[in-house]
């Protein structure tokens, strides 16, 4: 999650191709492993039900959903799902299957299969299951057609291209699947299978062909996949330069500038769906006091950290993006030093008060939010605040923050499929335990207002629209539990062989390896 999580960084990707270009150092003749390089670590959940982090990136090469989001179309796409279509009144869905498609267990994925699959995601209740609260129940048809009823309306093609939580996958793979799946093992359809996952080394994860994936491996494809940790970002730019790296996720303004100019390494940017948040701690320590969480919004350089980092993020306007329902425009925020110092004084700091200290836990190895954490901290110096900040590794930075370790939590978060939903309904909506809700807001009127999203959004959009405004209100401004400084403008670097690929903003950071060709 996450995010990354969901959830959330500068994962630095990679790929070796069979023929680099002439500038870039060669890999090994006969090398056609496609090498991802990430800052953090890849896997934190092996369940396909309550996977929720930043095992998206080798989940979606592993496990398939019955549709996919078309960042072309805006609209849902074919996956394991061929056709489908829905009841005039929204509320029963049936998806036809595309014939002769196995688990990598070698059982089929028929109609069984799929209702198996979503009926244990929902019983166990973990991640974003929430995305199937409107099924009141599923039926196979026959082996090649399943049938969804629902509760309520909700466009259930968008919701199965989900990017967690949606994955079909073999419940019978094992008699304690949960169990079987923590040592490294995968029970899906997609054209990967786990071949070694080594948890906490830098060789984290590799994958492997599964030959019998119904797409077929005729033609040229990277039959290995292989996920690598390292922090560094000017060592991943090495990587690449030696041949040993092929496609960065991410870079650095510096490291990006010098991509564009360097021959035989192609680059590419377009906007995504994927925002910055500062999460404020409303329940505990000073930033119980609104006032206090008020002062840190207004001491955010929100220009100023865009101008620096030059292209690579937007300004954020609201929660959710551009581009989505649910996205407020004409709500930019900006840095209002003289209002935040009047703020810390009828709170008891700022010049001449209290000294202040506030704890803040970010991304180890993401060059954007330390940047962010400086500029802040150099903000609030003058106004008596002293920021004491801790970079870490993902899975200790949320398992902290679960336990509500810190006053100011800095996170990435993007949407569990296309639509606004998911930034109110797990990062704000109230949560026990708390997962991502990381400011532990806790306002049944708030909750009300977010629980109306999902049906509003199919049966009455203009409503829809009002009510994200008004969660978006009380989010910002009547509780202050958050600040957001960005929204991530995707900058990827790759060699010049890499051919095929093309970024998908509902699904951050995932490079769909069998789409790619190697040259030579």
């Amino acid at each position: 999650m996450r995010r990354r999580l969901a959830a959330a960084t500068a994962l630095l990707l990679s790929l070796v191709a069979c023929s680099a270009p002439a500038q870039v150092r060669q890999a090994p003749r006969g090398e056609s492993a496609f090498v991802i390089v990430q800052n953090l670590d890849v896997v934190t959940d092996w369940d396909p039900a309550t996977s929720y982090s930043n095992e998206i990136i080798a989940f979606q090469n592993v496990y398939e959903t019955l549709t996919f989001w078309n960042p072309v179309t805006g609209k849902a796409a074919p996956r394991l799902a061929t056709s489908w279509r829905s009841s005039a009144d929204g509320r029963s869905w049936t998806f036809t299957l595309r014939p002769g498609v196995t688990f990598h267990t070698g059982r089929p994925l028929d109609a069984s299969a799929v209702k198996a699959s979503i009926e244990r995601t929902m019983k166990v209740g973990g991640g974003a299951a929430y995305i199937w609260d409107a099924v009141a129940g599923i039926r196979a048809e026959d082996p090649d057609t399943v049938t969804f009823t629902l509760k309520y309306p909700v466009p259930l093609d968008l919701v199965a291209s989900a990017g967690y939580a949606a994955y079909i996958y073999d419940t019978q793979a094992a008699a304690d699947l949960r169990g079987w799946l923590r040592g490294g093992r995968d029970a899906g359809s997609g054209p990967y299978t786990v071949a070694s996952w080594r948890k906490g080394k830098e060789d984290e994860l590799t994958l492997k062909a599964y030959d019998g994936y119904w797409g077929g491996w005729s033609g040229p494809h990277y039959r290995t996949v292989r996920y690598r940790v390292v922090p560094d970002p000017d060592r991943a730019w090495r990587m690449l330069l030696r041949g040993e790296a092929g496609f960065v996720e991410r870079l650095n303004p510096r490291l990006y500038a010098r991509a564009t100019r360097t021959p035989g390494v192609r680059t590419s940017q377009r906007p995504s769906f994927q925002t910055a948040m500062l999460l404020f701690n409303t329940a505990s320590g000073p930033m119980a006091d609104v006032r206090v969480r008020r002062a840190v919004q207004q001491a955010v350089d929100y220009r100023g950290i865009v101008k620096l980092l030059r292209g690579a993020v937007s300004p954020a306007s609201g929660i959710v993006p551009e581009g989505l329902i649910g996205h407020v425009p004409d709500r930019v925020p900006r840095q209002d030093l003289a209002g935040a110092e009047r703020l810390l004084r009828r709170a008891g700091y700022g010049p001449g008060g209290r000294p202040l200290r506030l704890s803040l836990t970010y991304a180890e190895g993401d060059t954007d939010q330390r940047l962010l954490v400086n500029r802040l901290a150099m903000a609030l110096k003058p106004l008596n605040v002293t920021l004491e900040a801790r970079a870490m590794p993902w899975t200790a930075q949320w398992d902290r923050g679960k336990k509500r370790g810190q006053d100011i939590f800095v996170m990435y978060w993007w949407p569990d499929y296309a639509d606004g939903y998911s930034y109110f309904g797990n990062v704000f909506r109230s949560q026990n335990p708390t997962i991502f809700n990381l400011t532990y807001l806790d306002d049944p009127a708030t909750d009300k207002i977010i629980d109306s999203l999902p049906q509003l959004t199919v049966s009455d959009r203009t409503a829809a629209e009002r009510a994200f405004a008004e969660a978006t209100d009380r989010v910002l401004d009547r509780h202050a539990a958050a600040a957001l400084p960005w929204v991530v403008n995707y900058q990827r670097a790759y060699l010049g062989g890499v051919q095929g690929y093309d970024d998908n903003p509902a699904y951050p950071d995932v490079v769909f390896v069998y789409g790619l060709r190697p040259s030579g």
